[in-house]
């Protein structure tokens, strides 16, 4: 074929909204030398059936950026690429039922001001001037977007194809891909047309994207953590009064969302659509009865009307015009559920230069954003924003079939669910478990989920409630409160004992691992027998990744991350190490237990043969309790203490020969407590990609004076040169009912100078505790400040820049 191309920069499997924008995204870059395969026509997956509706709404502070980026390119992009299309911004009500929902819509208007929009809680009576044809009955707080609408998904893609297409992007359709190989560095993505080499493919094959996924298992790929979920929304005929008030007014009624009741209720044409996520929810094509099909292009499931009735009749009393319009047409088609529901974007696991942008919900309004985040890995490695939220490698080997299912089954059925600070959700669960589980367990362990790993959160007494329904609010106060106060204050006058399985570990051995290492951290390397903290830029000085770093000999080198980040940073390490190095991830052969306290000494002489009297930040290995093991002189508590770092197989016996000596369990709820009291950051929480370096307060593991050239030294010179715009600060808050939550908007005389990036009582200070980024002027010791806590301007004050409980840091060097 003439015009089939043979190679191209990029290939993108699939044809929807988010492929299309991808490719749009990459030829406005200047890489037009790029391929969009699709079997069918543009569209012929979700897309075509996608209600599209386009909320700025979203918990998450990433996922919101992302649609916020796609709903101001959409209101400019019919023009730009001279292409009309049916977007109305028509603005939504959420409604919420309850006290805990509108401090829920508190949180997300805080969130979305501190981003530079517009959310406003207003009354019934307000209520009513935006859309008459609404109940009031049990609202106990209404939020108004006015920049929510919706758009025609077909002609959004098409848009982004001809404007693809115009900068000289080739778009393949009735062209499936059948799989892909390797020669050398490069992909071959076979087609029924032809070959075609890339330097980099994106499996962007929405509901399908698991099948693609099979693929590149033989380079290194894994099972797609994706679940297909039946999506039914319905259409009814022209109502006569929606057809009376549109034409009055010039425009469509605003969009409804009653999250309490899981349903959006908004015009289409003169009638309404109203889409509901039911609990009673279905999964398709999970089993060998119900097989995928080769081809679903612009097909849709039976209408399966029976579980939407208490949907429907819910909200025929929201909005009794409902009632008076009939069925016109029942949408019931496939739609992608990653375990989370959030969409995956971004290098895909374990196989280099392959890259998935799939599993949107929400893919109409996240499409715009997605393109854009795709294009910036593929174009730099890295994207402008922190989207570590939907990188494709928070999933790693926990998210199996069963995983996948539960949690799909679960999210969907609680789509508009609130995510409180203390609710751990049921389904997925007990998939790694440590050899003290049940032990912890039996001590009272209130368990929760960490990368798929149990950890106990707090350890509850007899009568406490351990339901999930106590832990539905957002206050500080609950059965837990008291025990995480007794647990830091064991741990603050005696010794505590945390299991903690999960830290994700590397070895990293072979000659010239320390120069490699220097020439890839911001900073030095500790002595052998010494560990310290190691800091991963990129290329514009920001903070990519944090990581313990013990010297074991000359080139061999333990290295420690959170939980989460185990494939993150791992593939952080194998992409930026040369060849000929050994670099093995051991986390699932090791666990960990953190020793803490002014007796942890005490404790543990009678325990270990190893010597306790070397100082902070040494290593030593040592038997305890007559088992092979590592002592790591460090705590994160911020009290006297050791890792203790042992084989799965010796752990339960020294976990046990600790607690018989007298230390206390405590659980991570208490940890987060105590770190945040010594400032100590927390991965993709305070330490992100969204700030410097040098903005985080790292100054101190940077080495600018060093000969290696590490990833970002440029951009932090110059940074360091010209000087921060802003800087990490601890504040003590005003003590409300509630802790200030992630994101809360940081004011200074009436004007948003920053954001809040974690927070939590310490009660070794016996004080609300807030961390975050300020503007660089707000950011001096004494600032009077105000947090936005659910909706509340709490007082806050800028403090020194050193710890608040132990600034000396005698406590730990004791």
């Amino acid at each position: 074929m003439v015009d089939f191309p043979t190679t191209a920069r990029v290939v993108i499997i699939g044809g929807g909204v988010v492929g299309v924008s991808t490719l749009y995204h990459l030829a406005k870059e200047g890489w037009t030398d790029c391929v969009l395969l699709e079997k069918n026509e543009l569209t012929a997956g979700s897309t075509w059936h996608a209600a599209g509706n386009c909320p700025n709404f979203a918990p998450n502070w990433a996922v919101m950026n992302m649609q916020r980026y796609s709903l101001e390119m959409y209101r400019g992009l019919a023009d730009e690429v001279d292409y009309p299309m049916n977007y109305h911004v028509t603005g939504a009500l959420r409604l919420g039922h309850t006290k805990e929902r509108a401090m829920e819509f508190e949180k997300v208007a805080g969130q979305a001001r501190a981003m530079g929009l517009q959310m406003d809680m207003i009354t019934r009576e307000e209520m009513k001037d935006y859309n008459p044809f609404v109940e009031t009955h049990d609202l106990e707080g209404i939020l108004w977007d006015p920049l929510d609408g919706d758009i025609d998904p077909a002609q959004l893609t098409q848009a982004l194809a001809k404007g693809a297409r115009d900068l000289g992007a080739n778009i393949q359709r009735f062209c499936p891909a059948t799989g892909v190989s390797r020669d050398g560095d490069e992909w071959i993505v076979h087609t029924e047309k032809g070959d075609i080499r890339c330097e980099k493919v994106v499996n962007a094959a929405g509901y399908y994207a698991a099948r693609v996924g099979e693929w590149f298992k033989p380079f290194g790929g894994r099972d797609v953590p994706l679940t297909v979920m039946s999506h039914q929304y319905f259409l009814t005929e022209e109502i006569d009064e929606i057809k009376q008030w549109t034409q009055e007014n010039g425009r469509k009624t605003p969009m409804i969302r009653d999250v309490d009741s899981s349903y959006y209720l908004r015009q289409d044409k003169n009638g309404l659509n109203l889409g509901p996520y039911e609990f009673n929810c279905k999964a398709h094509w999970t089993t060998k009865e119900d097989p995928m099909p080769h081809d679903f292009s612009f097909q849709l499931y039976p209408d399966d009307l029976d579980r939407l009735e208490w949907y429907i009749e819910d909200a025929m009393e929201r909005v009794p015009l409902l009632g008076t319009g009939g069925v016109g047409r029942n949408i019931n088609g496939p739609i992608p559920y990653a375990p989370d529901g959030l969409p995956m974007i971004g290098p895909m696991p374990g196989v280099q230069n392959a890259f998935e942008a799939h599993s949107f919900t929400f893919g109409i309004v996240q499409g715009g954003g997605a393109g854009k985040v795709m294009a910036e890995w593929l174009i730099h490695g890295e994207t402008s924003n922190d989207m570590w939220a939907v990188d494709p490698r928070r999933y790693t080997a926990h998210a199996d079939f069963d995983y996948n299912l539960q949690k799909s089954l679960e999210t969907y059925g609680h789509e508009y669910g609130m995510h409180f600070p203390h609710k751990e959700w049921p389904a997925g669960r007990d998939k790694k478990l440590s050899p003290n589980d049940a032990t912890v367990r039996a001590n009272g362990g209130v368990m929760g989920a960490y990368n798929g790993w149990e950890r106990a959160n707090w350890f509850a007494k007899d009568g406490d409630d351990t339901s999930i329904e106590s832990t539905e609010t957002w206050d500080r106060a609950g059965p837990w409160e008291p025990r995480i106060k007794a647990e830091v204050e064991a741990v603050r006058d005696g010794v505590g004992v945390l299991d903690l399985p999960g830290f994700s570990r590397f070895m990293l051995k072979g000659e010239g691992a320390a120069e490699a290492l220097r020439s890839t951290i911001t900073g030095a390397l500790p002595k052998i027998g010494r560990m310290n903290l190691a800091y991963f830029a990129d290329t514009k000085g920001r903070l990519l990744t944090e990581m313990s770093v013990g010297r074991l000999g000359e080139d061999e080198f333990q290295l420690i991350t959170a939980a989460p980040a185990q494939w993150h940073d791992f593939e952080v390490l194998r992409d930026r190490l040369p060849d000929g190095l050994e670099l093995v991830d051991i986390t699932d052969d090791y666990s960990t237990l953190i020793l803490t306290g002014p007796k942890s000494r005490e404790l543990l002489a009678g325990l270990t043969d190893g010597d306790l009297s070397l100082g902070w930040l040494t290593i030593q290995d040592a038997t305890v309790a007559g088992e092979q093991a590592r002592l790591i002189r460090v705590s994160f508590a911020g009290e006297l203490g050791w890792e203790i770092h042992a084989p799965m197989s010796s752990i339960k016996v020294i976990y046990d020969a600790v607690l018989a000596a007298g230390a206390t369990p405590f659980g991570m709820y208490a940890l987060n407590s105590m770190r945040i009291e010594k400032g100590y950051r927390a991965w993709k929480g305070d330490l992100s990609s969204d700030y410097t370096v040098l903005e985080s307060g790292m100054e101190r593991f940077v080495r600018l004076d060093k000969p290696q050239d590490f990833v970002g030294k440029a951009a932090i010179a110059a940074e360091h040169q010209q000087g921060r715009k802003k800087a990490f600060v601890t504040m003590t808050v005003e003590a409300g009912e509630q802790d200030a939550p992630y994101m809360a908007p940081v004011y200074a005389n009436g004007e948003v100078v920053g954001e809040v990036t974690s927070a939590a009582y310490g009660y070794r200070c016996d004080q609300a505790i807030a961390l975050g980024m300020v503007r660089i002027d707000a950011a001096v010791a004494g600032t009077q400040l105000e947090i936005d806590v659910f909706g509340k301007r709490m007082a806050a004050v800028v403090q020194e820049d050193q710890p608040l409980w132990d600034p000396e840091n005698a406590r730990i060097r004791a």
